[in-house]
């Protein structure tokens, strides 16, 4: 009896082994799936998939991925095309995204928005399907702003709109946090094929401070940009600043306050002896009011503006509205203090008059002035009420020798002048030119 007890004790080691076994092979194969699963080719799809279910759009791309575990997470993603299902367009289509992050940020599932970095190259925004997926996302709680430790950094980028575009587009953003100030630098060109002086460039390089990355901080912005289109241009060095407001569909600056120091050129540029057809124009221009940026349109309205600067440029302090987007309004009520001495002499006795000269000028037109603007001009009892294209009155002003009569379609009234020693009354002169009615 004692040895038939005793032959059944070796059981459990056998069964300890099978489990150990068992449970080998179960890591084992844990193991393999996981580094199946890990693959870049196989990660990355289920990435873009969960991503682009959430945010409701098709993410695909079909360059070569790569994802790293070890140390700090870290994904690369080439060929990435973003589009609403069904959609012809794309809403961004980049050669490379980078991504880096911490394990925390991952461990928290998202409730702990710390990112390492976030890299762009060459990526490509189309702003009307852009607009429009926005427009269809559902309203929800505040998206919490993330800590960017490593910044973010963009090269080459575009965002295409139709007839314009901002192309050549460089960000760098060293950092970021919710609560720290933020800084950084864009650069880029503006590009408009849609006005009537031929294509419109405006190359820029922005220096951009923030009190913080929320609503209502305060914003700066100090560099410099260019508007040139046909045989001139205008460099300038530009500050804005203001408290930032990023609405649901609109972004605001109220008040906003603009600094402008510039320089008009025509005729061949970068030459000290400048021949006779060349001109320069130097000039400073102030503007306060609020700023909004709505469908695609900058408004400033109700807006303070003061220009001043060399002859021919007249000085005035004015008040009225501004816009642009599709096409430049300009709505200014002001004054002269006085007649600018480059213009032509007005006539006796206006030109004796010390008067200011109140006027009212409209323009409603292709951004670079290139359309026919209104002016109303008014000195004591003596009123101007005329048409004119910019281009052509700077024109005839540097001129030597040519028509006596500006490039104008209007009137002017004075129960008075003196012409060639003559003294006329109740004058009314009429200025007719087809080309600017």
């Amino acid at each position: 009896m004692a040895d038939a007890d005793a032959a059944p004790a070796p059981r459990p080691k056998k069964r300890w082994r099978r489990v150990l076994i068992a449970f080998g092979v179960l890591l084992l194969l844990l193991s393999l799936a996981t580094t199946w699963l890990l693959q870049p080719e196989q990660l990355v799809p289920l990435i873009l998939d969960r991503t682009g279910k959430t945010l409701g759009l098709e993410i695909t791309a079909d360059g070569v991925a790569e994802a790293r575990l070890r140390g700090q997470p870290q994904l690369v993603v080439r060929n990435i095309v973003a589009r609403e299902p069904g959609g012809k367009t794309a809403i961004l289509r980049a050669e490379r995204v980078l991504l880096a992050l911490p394990w925390s940020s991952l461990r928290s599932g998202g409730k702990d928005p710390v990112i390492e970095s976030v890299e762009l190259d060459a990526p490509v925004f189309d702003l009307p399907a852009l607009q429009t997926w926005l427009a269809k996302r559902p309203p929800g709680e505040d998206t919490k702003i993330p800590t960017l430790t490593d910044g973010l950094r963009v090269v080459n980028g575009r965002i295409d709109n139709g007839d314009w575009r901002i192309e050549n587009i460089d960000i760098r953003m060293p950092s970021m946090h919710p609560q720290r100030p933020v800084n950084a630098r864009i650069r880029g060109r503006y590009v408009d094929a849609a006005t009537g002086n031929g294509t419109m460039r405006i190359p820029f390089d922005l220096a951009i401070a923030s009190t913080r990355p929320a609503n209502d901080a305060g914003v700066a912005a100090v560099g410099t940009l260019a508007i040139e289109s046909g045989d001139w241009r205008l460099p300038a060095t530009v500050s804005l600043s203001g408290p930032l407001h990023l609405g649901e569909d609109d972004i605001t600056i109220t008040p906003a306050t603009l600094g402008v120091a510039a320089r008009y050129e025509s005729g061949e540029t970068g030459s000290d002896n400048a021949a006779s057809d060349n001109t320069r124009l130097p000039f400073s221009l102030g503007m306060h009011g609020p700023l909004r940026f709505d469908a695609g349109t900058w408004v400033l309205a109700p807006v303070g503006v003061a220009l001043r600067g060399d002859q021919p440029v007249p000085n005035f302090d004015a008040h009225g509205a501004l816009a642009l987007g599709k096409r430049l309004v300009i709505e200014l009520d002001g004054a002269l203090p006085q007649w600018p001495a480059s213009w032509p002499a007005l006539p006796v006795p206006v030109s004796s008059s010390t008067s200011p000269l109140p006027f009212s000028l409209r323009y409603a037109g292709q951004a670079d002035l290139a359309d026919v603007a209104r002016l109303r001009l008014q000195r004591d009892a003596t009123d101007f009420d005329g048409r004119f294209k910019l281009y052509e009155v700077l024109g005839w002003i540097d001129q030597v020798g040519g028509s006596p009569l500006p490039p104008l379609d209007g009137s002017l009234r004075s129960p008075a002048l003196e012409i060639s020693g003559a003294v006329l009354e109740g004058v009314e002169i009429v200025i007719d030119d087809e080309d600017v009615r």
